[in-house]
């Protein structure tokens, strides 16, 4: 079996995902990680992915390292769409939009919906 680095970022990313629920280490982790879950604007398909996040109130932002080597983010261009964050032990549900700046960074920026 080739390694690929599709093969890589899933492990890495399962890495991420695991030391998040972990006892200890799990606590640190979760105050820069989250896992976000979306469909897929094209496949229909539902997709998760840990990223590193920065929050203020209700508003969960996202900087999207290398952007033009990954396309999750590009589900929430224009009108944007609905998003889910696994943050602080429950699912949260919000509203995602990404812009790209001048400078070609990539940022996602989530409004959360109100706790129910």
């Amino acid at each position: 079996m080739a390694i690929t680095l599709g093969s890589i970022t899933r492990s890495v990313n399962g890495a991420v995902v695991a030391l998040t629920g972990m006892p200890v280490i799990g606590g640190l982790m979760r105050r820069g990680f989250v896992e976000v879950t979306y469909v897929g604007r094209r496949s229909g398909k539902t997709f998760s992915t840990p990223v590193f996040y920065s929050r203020k109130g209700e508003t969960i932002t996202i900087g999207v390292a290398m952007p033009d080597n990954k396309k999750w983010w590009r589900n929430f261009l224009g009108e944007g769409g609905p998003i889910s964050l696994h943050l602080d032990g429950i699912d949260r549900g919000g509203y995602a939009t990404a812009r790209r700046d001048e400078k070609g960074r990539v940022s996602v920026r989530v409004l959360l919906d109100q706790p129910s």
